[in-house]
């Protein structure tokens, strides 16, 4: 799903006073890292990721290791935080989601 920037402004609005959920620390970015965030944002649909200090892994690194292995959408970075989104398939966890601005497609 390509977010627009209307829905990217509606998501980092959201975002701002979450707290990081997952730490990306010295063992790096894996796949099954990326698994557990697909399972957290089913229920929650979007999230706080921080990279710690003794990561060798870029914030930009871990956007496109991101999303090269998931259908997750990396909505922003600042600084070593990184804020995620995926759609909820379930509805009663559609938070985010059902109220996205619609696109103009």
């Amino acid at each position: 799903m390509q977010l627009t920037g209307k829905q990217k402004r509606y998501l980092r609005a959201q975002a701002n006073d979450m707290s990081p959920l997952f730490q990306i620390g010295k063992n790096g970015l894996t796949t099954e890292m990326v698994n557990e965030f697909v399972e957290a944002l089913e229920k929650r649909e979007l999230m706080k990721v921080q990279l710690l200090q003794n990561t060798d892994v870029e914030p930009k690194e871990a956007k496109i290791f991101i999303e090269e292995n998931s259908n997750i959408n990396v909505v922003q970075i600042i600084g070593k935080v990184i804020v995620l989104f995926k759609p909820s398939t379930k509805e009663k966890y559609q938070i985010y989601s059902t109220k996205l601005p619609h696109s103009s497609n």
